[in-house]
């Protein structure tokens, strides 16, 4: 007799790992008022791979002028292999307007989540 259960929670447990893998979720700390009032200063957010991008998605672009360090921005417009980002506070952001569009490839991730502080925890428009 074969135990069906078994292998099913099997298979389950291994796509739940591959998905996961895949998926690959990362974490970042905001720094500065650039994206106030969407995020702001100290908030941790979560970052999936993002397949597809969309003008007015939040995502983490590494930056142009210091490949190292990752801004957190919105895209106002997407171009054939380069997007354009904007902080949602203009009077705090250095984004496109000082740098130009960011190529595609620079995109780390679409965030997903504000996952703390927990009183401004919840997903990120």
């Amino acid at each position: 007799m074969v135990n069906l259960g078994g292998r099913a929670a099997a298979v389950f447990l291994m796509a739940s790992v591959i998905g996961f893998v895949v998926v690959r979720p990362r974490r970042v700390v905001v720094e500065g008022a650039s994206m106030e009032p969407t995020l702001a200063p100290g908030d941790r957010v979560l970052i999936v791979r993002a397949r597809r991008l969309h003008a007015h998605d939040v995502v983490a672009v590494r930056d142009p002028r210091d490949p190292g360090r990752v801004l957190v921005k919105r895209i106002g417009a997407v171009l054939e292999d380069e997007i354009v980002v904007r902080g949602d506070n203009p009077a705090a952001s250095t984004d496109s307007r000082s740098f130009g569009p960011v190529p595609t490839t620079a995109v780390i991730g679409r965030v997903v989540r504000c996952y703390a502080p927990s009183w401004r925890a919840g997903p990120v428009r």
